[in-house]
């Protein structure tokens, strides 16, 4: 009985989602606030009514009741807890209710920050994203209904996909669907003010909180599948620019451009008709992503590939949204005033620049991930694009943007020095020359492009660095004055130096790994040694073993340094019976910011087994700064002048120190 409450809930939610689209719109137009705050109640009701359905697709799953299809197609009794409750959004169904979830969560979160919206904004805000979520619980309800009963009730399931059992997977999904569908609410902004026909500084201020918020999200949910495949996949790898990994940079790209362009509006109330052209844009894109993931058109290991009919259904909601958010901004784009005029040589410029590398580099990935699906429809040949194309591109694009990064904090708006600018920076980039000299030097003339990757990290991160040092006249005040001044920076300007800074420490790791990484396939026999990266592996031999739902294989490995042992590392091949798949479970052995990773292949007659062993030095700076990054932006989201609420509170002390005189 509870399955049908939980369909019935979805059903009630079409419903208050219908009036959530068309009472406050309505509202809006008439200037009725009665029918505006209607919205705001439709909006709470929605989301409780597709919590609880959530909540009643996860217990299915928990209790491991098998009359609900989509619990028998990807769960299992014998099935660790944490991967029955991953298992709700391991499947297509049950992520896209997690999808419909988290944009409903969103819609409630606009109501309970959006307190000092205008009326007419916030109503327009909510009917959008009503909308939105109308489509998806359509598509859901129609194509993808995931309390579908089976009857009679099978006695036991058919298991989750074994690559989807790892903890990576029961995060990696709801923070990039927290990222994607993050954006929907800057989406929902522009297409509200392209109703309103008013976008000022005021409205940019509004969406850079939902802006940071989604692009801090995405950020973690791109990085945690990054590591998710080096890890679990035994491949050995980071990125492999698969379409579906692609599917989910492409939005990231516009969202930072769009982060970036914000800010310049609010500021300089300058760039109002590309921000609102990057905000639907960067939307557009994560709907993209979902198109490709969930219409079949792609094979990939992220994939659902599924039925053709579901494909077409999402295709029309792209179409639908994509299609009628660019048609209207064509309408109002005319009437609207472009903004404030700055030199190129100020901190605008460099944001301009920054934008246009930005939204090229997304659109040479989205060139690269669609040209070979668009062939093979058109001509019926297949081509594969992979990652020579895209480094060759991506990596060129970059390169100009890394040099600029830490520019654009020491740039003045309206009008810059980039000269000085460039005297504040010399030490910066000195050091990371003689850094490039000595890698250049310890790896007895190694690659020189590597070198300077290297050097250009360092001369990121310690840009970020210089900009807090001259903001608090370090060396230039009495040391208790400094701390001071940096105590009391705002939240911002840390975050800002955060996310630059965990930007050259990816750098810096992208380069170390790719250019001096080591990999030795060997067969491999009991007491045998490989060496890589100044170690030894010696292979110990095999045993067996069984886990819940899965049995095992295990190779044990002793690592040596000068002879000496250090630890001991096992690499396993898992085979789940009920899926009838295997899987490998990477050895991983870190020492420092470095790995040494050992993933088994075919075993021998002999008693030996093919193993293939990386090197993998400073990987771990990757996702390191990737931290930095998120870290970057969640203090800026602490920044109360980034608050939703900030402007509301401003007024009402404002009005409180114009009352007391008066009293």
């Amino acid at each position: 009985m509870i399955i049908e409450l939980g369909h019935y809930a979805l059903v009630l939610a079409l419903a208050t989602g219908l009036i959530q689209c068309l009472v406050p719109l309505v509202g809006a137009m008439r200037h009725d606030a009665g029918m505006m705050k209607v919205g705001s109640t439709a909006a709470i009701a929605t989301f409780a009514l597709v919590a609880f359905a959530f909540f009643v697709l996860t217990t299915a799953y928990v209790v491991s009741d098998f009359s609900v299809q989509n619990v028998w197609e990807n769960s299992h009794s014998l099935k660790p807890m944490i991967y029955k409750i991953s298992g709700v959004w391991g499947n297509h169904e049950g992520s896209m209710l997690l999808w419909l979830l988290i944009l409903t969560f969103f819609s409630a979160l606009v109501v309970l920050f959006g307190g000092n919206l205008p009326d007419t904004l916030k109503a327009n805000v909510l009917a959008v994203q009503a909308l939105i979520a109308v489509a998806f619980s359509l598509f859901i309800l129609l194509t993808s209904n995931p309390f579908a009963r089976l009857i009679p009730a099978p006695a036991e399931g058919k298991d989750l996909n074994p690559v989807l059992q790892d903890i990576g997977l029961a995060i990696h999904p709801p923070l990039l669907y927290l990222g994607y569908v993050g954006f929907s609410v800057c989406f929902s902004f522009a297409v509200a003010a392209l109703i309103d026909g008013r976008i000022d500084a005021a409205w940019a201020r509004w969406v850079r909180p939902w802006t940071l918020a989604a692009w801090t999200f995405l950020t973690a949910g791109i990085s945690m599948g990054s590591y998710w495949a080096y890890y679990e996949l035994g491949w050995g790898g980071w990125w492999f620019w698969d379409p579906v990994e692609n599917a989910s940079f492409m939005p990231w790209l516009a969202g930072t451009a769009l982060l970036h362009s914000a800010l310049v509006m609010e500021k300089r109330n300058a760039l109002k008709i590309w921000t609102v052209l990057l905000a639907i844009m960067t939307f557009s894109l994560s709907l993209l992503g979902t198109f490709l993931v969930r219409s079949g058109v792609l094979t990939s290991v992220h994939a659902f590939a599924t039925d053709p009919r579901r494909g077409v259904f999402i295709l029309a909601i792209l179409i639908v949204f994509i299609g009628g958010a660019f048609s209207l901004f064509a309408l109002r784009a005319t009437r609207l005033k472009a903004g404030g005029l700055f030199a190129p040589i100020s901190r605008e410029g460099a944001l301009v620049f920054n934008n246009l590398i930005l939204t090229t580099a997304a659109a040479t990935v989205l060139t690269g991930t669609l040209y070979p699906l668009l062939l093979e429809a058109l001509t019926n040949d297949k081509i594969s694009v992979g990652a020579p194309f895209f480094n060759m591109t991506f990596g060129l694009l970059m390169i100009p943007l890394l040099l600029a990064v830490p520019f654009g904090p020491l740039l003045a708006w309206k009008r810059g020095d980039v000269l000085a600018a460039g005297q504040r920076l010399f030490a910066s980039a000195a050091i990371g020359l003689l850094v490039a000299m000595g890698v250049y030097y310890a790896h007895n003339g190694g690659p020189i492009l590597a070198a300077l990757g290297i050097a250009l990290g360092i001369y990121m991160i310690l840009g970020a660095l210089t900009d807090l040092w001259l903001r608090a006249g370090i060396g230039k005040v009495a040391g208790a004055t400094a701390w001071r001044r940096f105590a009391g920076l705002p939240r911002s300007v840390f975050g800002t130096a955060l996310a630059h800074l965990g930007l050259g420490v990816t750098l810096i790791g992208i380069v170390a790994v790719t250019a001096f990484q080591s990999e030795h396939v060997e067969a491999m026999k009991p007491g045998q040694i490989v060496e890589a990266g100044g170690y030894g592996l010696r292979f110990d031999g095999m045993r067996e073993g069984q886990g819940p739902n899965y049995s095992e294989t295990i190779a044990r490995f002793t690592i040596l340094r000068g002879g000496v042992m250090r630890e001991t590392v096992e690499s396993s091949k898992r085979f789940y019976s009920v899926r009838q798949m295997p899987t490998t479970e990477a050895g991983i052995t870190t020492f420092g910011a470095s790995q040494l990773y050992v993933s088994l292949g075919d075993q021998m007659d002999n008693g030996g087994v093919v193993v293939r062993v990386w090197w993998k030095p400073f990987i771990l700076f990757i996702w390191g700064g990737t931290l930095f990054m998120m870290a970057g932006g969640v203090v800026s989201l602490s920044d109360r002048r980034l608050r939703v609420g900030a402007p509301a509170r401003k007024r009402r002390e404002q009005a409180r120190l114009v009352a007391e005189p008066a009293q």
